[in-house]
């Protein structure tokens, strides 16, 4: 887990700064594909665009990159059978203060989970410390939008998606040691964008351990790699 986790912050290091105006997400999802396959994984970073990034998985109708567009970015790779999901979020441009500010609570509500991510805490108390925070900011509240519409994580590790341990409501299971989740407490604005950081953790006997640092700030998705695109 931790190897693919590197690969994936990898892939985001030699790619991210390569977006365009006037590239589309396909355009930039075969420069990842190639950038995975040299660094010896099988793996892509999908980016959508502007309003389309308020859309869980994007939009498939052709959207081509343009200033001040939010970007947001999902991508991982497959290592020797274990997978990893990382989402980054930035600005083609210079951010207007509502993108700051949205992502400025989205990094906070992804703080909000890991915090209270430990042994024995249940699925659905991560997902609550998260979407607390995005309500006492003005969002949701609970599910709705403009809000978190999505489950704050996930189960990770020889699937992208292991089904029993969502962080979301209603699932009871608490936490153990050696669980692997995502932390990924997305914030959506239907018809102006969308937000998401997402990191993988695992948990041990003192609490929630990250396998990828979250993002540092708006211009800088991985640490090291200050982004220019005034």
């Amino acid at each position: 887990m931790q190897l693919a986790n590197d690969i994936s912050i990898a892939g985001y290091k030699a790619t991210v700064a390569l977006f365009k105006d006037g590239m589309t997400k396909d355009d930039f999802s075969e420069i990842t594909n190639a950038a995975f396959r040299a660094l010896g994984a099988t793996g892509s970073i999908g980016p959508s665009f502007g309003e389309s990034s308020a859309l869980p998985h994007g939009s498939v109708k052709p959207r081509y990159l343009r200033k001040g567009d939010v970007i947001l970015m999902d991508g991982g790779c497959s290592m020797d059978g274990y997978t990893s999901n990382t989402s980054r979020s930035i600005i083609f441009g210079k951010p207007t203060q509502r993108q700051l500010d949205i992502w400025n609570l989205e990094k906070a509500a992804q703080a909000a989970a890991f915090n209270a991510a430990k042994p024995g805490v249940a699925c659905e108390d991560v997902d609550a410390a998260a979407r607390k925070f995005l309500t006492d900011a003005g969002l949701g509240p609970d599910y709705k939008v403009p809000g978190c519409p999505h489950r704050t994580g996930h189960g990770i590790g020889l699937g992208a998606h292991e089904g029993t341990c969502h962080l979301v409501r209603g699932n009871k299971r608490p936490l153990q040691p050696g669980m692997c989740f995502t932390d990924e407490p997305v914030i959506v604005i239907p018809g102006e964008f969308g937000i998401r950081i997402e990191d993988d953790f695992y948990i041990t006997e003192d609490g929630a351990k990250y396998f990828s640092q979250p993002q540092p700030s708006i211009d800088e998705p991985v640490e090291g790699l200050i982004l220019n695109y005034q």
